[in-house]
């Protein structure tokens, strides 16, 4: 990374510092460990996105992500109550292929890439729990509060894009796994 870009951009100098920092280090090993154990067969390919020949995690994100935007532009239309409760449980819905592909390529990233990967995953599950409780809210016909945990969904979705981008394009961890899929090792 240019030291000098790093220094004159916050958002640049806290993520060189989260991937400098060790501190996460015993909790990223037991994790890719437990991973890479998993009986996942022909599976773990298909979450790698080795049949398409590109990572199929930024693929599977789309769903979610779209449909929490989605419900954000119509929770600030003038529509019926319904549209963006069926958005916000469809992205519920679409996360658990994209958590499981995004998973399988984080245990074989390199540390400092799976430091910040894992600050994007935690920010993740945030914007899940967001989400959840925005769900919940609606549904018990709280319409204000479920827009409100939704647009901390929706923030938290955004840091995460950007943390995943990071990861992705920034370090280069999109042409590590062109590598991985043209020659077979992780």
């Amino acid at each position: 990374m240019n030291t000098h870009i790093a220094l004159s951009n916050p958002w640049l100098t806290t993520l060189a510092r989260l991937e400098s920092s060790t501190v996460m280090d015993p909790a990223i090993g037991a994790l890719r460990r437990g991973i890479r154990n998993l009986p996942l067969g022909d599976v773990r390919d298909l979450l790698r996105g080795r049949p398409l020949g590109h990572p199929v995690h930024p693929v599977l994100v789309q769903v979610p992500i779209g449909c929490w935007l989605s419900a954000a532009v119509l929770d600030i239309a003038p529509t019926g109550r319904s549209a963006p409760i069926i958005l916000t449980a469809v992205g519920l819905t679409g996360i658990a292929p994209a958590v499981a592909a995004g998973w399988a390529d984080w245990a074989d990233l390199p540390p400092e890439q799976a430091r910040v990967g894992l600050v994007h995953a935690v920010t993740n599950m945030a914007a899940v729990a967001f989400y959840t409780a925005s769900l919940a809210a609606r549904l018990r016909g709280r319409s204000a509060r479920g827009k409100l945990w939704s647009l901390g969904g929706l923030t938290a979705v955004a840091v995460s894009g950007a943390l995943g981008g990071h990861v992705a394009y920034r370090r280069g961890s999109a042409g590590h796994e062109e590598e991985c899929l043209s020659t077979g090792v992780a």
